[in-house]
């Protein structure tokens, strides 16, 4: 089944899930967990310069049986790249290292304020959309407060919030400011990363039984369904395959209120608030 795509606030379409590599191992792990997410139906893959597996990531786009112009590639900036210009070499790294000559969407990793530089890496961002070279700019993990000083400095709009959103972690407040202001969500660790135990939740296991769907699928769904753009990551190809099978059932709103009912505000990530590692 074709994954739905949204619009970002400067018309791009981005599918709204995709595949997440982080901890991915550069080389043939990431190479054939991309091939299988293509495989699968996926078209978005989301990648960063500290993840270490950029070169991968542009060897599977090269040998993927698939168009450039049909994927939509992601990379990040890392914290201790940010500056106007030390983001600009930064930029022309990550785009040698992929083999590319522009991604779809560049991102600023962390807001890091302790170090004070956000405002003039995101005018490198703004310099590097204008070039073309990137499709769209945004941010990841950056709170209301980073994101107004952003904005009264700036003149484009991040497109995209990328931030730790699972059913633990809801963050209502700020997907509110980022609805209002246009600026899509895109939830990372969308399923409560390794080692929760968000998937066992008794309340997950009784709507997935209903569906006949496993309590992942259930989560994605939830994602989904709010609008959210969301990047499950895997390498496993059967667990990557059954990540995209969230488009043929829906959630009532019984459902979605009880999931709801989950949030506890816990983090699994760092607090962007007081994150300084770089």
């Amino acid at each position: 089944m074709a994954i739905p795509r949204t619009t970002l606030n400067n018309g791009i379409e981005i599918p709204q899930l995709g595949l997440g590599v982080w901890q991915t191992k550069d080389g043939q792990g990431v190479i054939d967990s991309i091939h299988a997410a293509i495989g699968s139906g996926y078209r978005l893959i989301d990648t960063a310069a500290i993840y270490g597996n950029e070169e991968g990531v542009g060897e599977a786009i090269r040998t993927a049986n698939i168009p450039r112009e049909e994927l939509f590639i992601t990379t990040k900036l890392w914290n201790s790249d940010q500056g106007y210009d030390t983001t600009i070499k930064a930029f022309d790294k990550s785009l040698e290292r992929l083999g590319l000559d522009y991604v779809d969407l560049y991102l600023i990793h962390w807001p890091v304020p302790q170090l004070g530089k956000y405002v003039d890496t995101w005018r490198a961002l703004e310099e590097i959309y204008k070039q073309g070279r990137a499709k769209a700019i945004g941010v990841c993990n950056f709170n209301i407060d980073h994101l107004e000083k952003l904005m009264a400095a700036s003149e484009i709009k991040p497109a995209v919030n990328q931030i730790e959103l699972h059913p633990r972690l809801q963050q209502r407040e700020l997907r509110d400011y980022c609805e209002a202001n246009d600026i899509r969500i895109e939830s990372w660790s969308p399923i409560g990363g390794t080692g929760g135990d968000l998937l066992q939740d008794p309340t997950l296991t009784i709507i997935a039984d209903k569906h006949k769907k496993s309590t992942a699928q259930v989560v994605l769904r939830w994602h989904i369904q709010l609008g959210l753009i969301v990047i499950p990551k895997s390498v496993h190809a059967d667990r990557i395959q059954q990540n995209a099978d969230v488009f043929d059932f829906e959630l009532d709103n019984d459902d979605m209120a009880k999931i709801s009912a989950l949030n506890t505000d816990t983090r699994r990530g760092p607090d962007p608030a007081t994150m300084n590692n770089h």
